[in-house]
C-alpha cells in the first residue's frame, strides 16, 4: 500500500530534446533525500503524450534503476487507444514498478461502458497493480464514482487518482469502493482536505519543487492533525496556483530548472517553455514557499 506524498515527476530533457538521464538521476536522489513516499514516472506531468513507447518504457525502467529499491516507482501507462495502453503495460512489465497509473482515454470520450472495458482489458494484460486516473479537465471524460466502483472489483485495480477537485467524491468513492481501495488526490489545492476526509495520498505536481513541506503536510493530514496540516499547507497555496498559469508541466519544469535541479527547462512541442510574463509570478510564489531560486 502506497500512502502519502507521491510526486508526479517531470521528465528532464536536453536542449536537443533527448531525455537528460543525468538530471533524472539527480531528481530521484532529491526525492529520496526529501522523504517523498513514491514517484510516478512518465505520467502526464512527465510528458507521456510526447514520448514514444520505447522511450517511455526506457525512462520508467531507468527511474526504477536509479531508485534502487529506496523509493517506490509507479509507471504511467495511459493511452487513448486500449491496444496502445496494453502494449505500454507489457513494455513496462519487467521494469520493477510497483504499480501503474492509467489516465482515462483522452479526446475520444468513451462512455462508462467503454471505460470499464478499457481498464478491464489493460488490467487483464498484467498482474501488476493498476491505479485509475480521472482528470476530466484534460481528457474531456469524467469517470464517475459508480464506474470506479465497478472497476474496483477487478482484482489488480487497487485505487484511483481523482483530480476533479470535487471533495464530495471522497466519501462517495469510499462508500462504493470500500476501505481497502486507495484514493489519491490529483489536485494540489484541495489535497489537504482530501486526505483529512479519508484519502490515502496525493499524486502531486507541486511536490516536484516543495517535496519536504508537501511530505510534512501529507503526514499531518493523514494523522488527522488538522491544525498542523493547515499551517504547512497555507504558505504553499500560491505555488499551487502559479504552477498552472500555463499548461502543466510548463511552469513546474521551469521552476525545477530555476532551482538548479535539472540542466535546462526544455519541453517538447507542442508545449513551449514558460512565457516571460509569468516568470515573476513563479519566482514570487517560490520565494513565499521558501524555495531557493537560482
Amino acid at each position: 500500500m502506497i500512502n502519502g506524498s507521491i510526486v508526479a515527476l517531470i521528465t528532464p530533457m536536453n536542449s536537443d530534446g533527448t531525455v537528460d538521464y543525468a538530471s533524472l538521476e539527480r531528481l530521484v536522489e532529491f526525492h529520496i533525500e526529501q522523504g517523498t513516499d513514491a514517484i510516478v514516472a512518465v505520467g502526464t506531468t512527465g510528458e507521456s503524450a510526447t514520448l514514444p513507447m520505447s522511450e517511455h518504457a526506457a525512462v520508467v525502467s531507468q527511474t526504477v534503476k536509479f531508485a534502487a529499491g529506496r523509493i517506490a516507482v509507479i509507471g504511467g501507462n495511459g493511452a487513448n487507444a486500449t491496444a496502445e495502453a496494453i502494449d505500454l503495460t507489457k513494455a513496462m512489465q519487467k521494469s520493477g514498478v510497483v504499480a501503474m497509473l492509467g489516465v482515462t482515454p483522452y479526446y475520444n470520450k468513451p462512455t462508462p461502458k467503454g471505460l470499464i472495458a478499457h481498464y478491464t482489458a489493460v488490467a487483464a494484460s498484467t498482474d501488476i497493480p493498476q491505479i485509475l486516473y480521472n482528470v476530466p479537465g484534460r481528457t474531456a471524460v469524467d469517470m464517475k464514482p459508480e464506474t470506479v466502483a465497478e472497476l474496483s472489483s477487478v482484482s489488480n485495480i487497487i485505487g484511483v487518482k481523482e483530480a476533479t477537485g470535487d471533495l464530495s467524491r471522497v466519501a462517495r468513492l469510499r462508500e462504493l469502493c470500500g476501505d481497502d481501495f486507495l484514493l489519491y488526490s490529483g489536485d494540489d489545492a484541495t489535497a489537504r482536505e482530501f486526505l483529512l476526509l479519508g484519502g490515502n495520498g496525493v499524486i502531486s505536481v507541486a511536490n516536484n519543487i516543495v517535496p519536504h513541506a508537501f511530505k510534512a503536510m501529507c503526514d499531518a493530514a493523514l494523522a488527522k492533525n488538522t491544525q498542523l496540516a493547515e499551517s504547512i499547507d497555507k504558505p504553499l497555496m500560491g505555488i499551487y496556483s502559479s504552477l498552472f498559469c500555463e499548461a502543466n508541466p510548463i511552469p513546474v519544469k521551469w521552476a525545477v530548472h530555476r532551482m538548479g535541479l535539472i540542466a535546462n527547462g526544455h519541453i517538447r512541442l507542442p508545449l513551449t517553455e514558460l512565457s516571460e510574463q509569468f516568470h515573476g509570478l513563479l519566482i514570487e510564489t517560490m520565494k513565499q514557499a521558501h524555495i531557493e531560486v537560482k
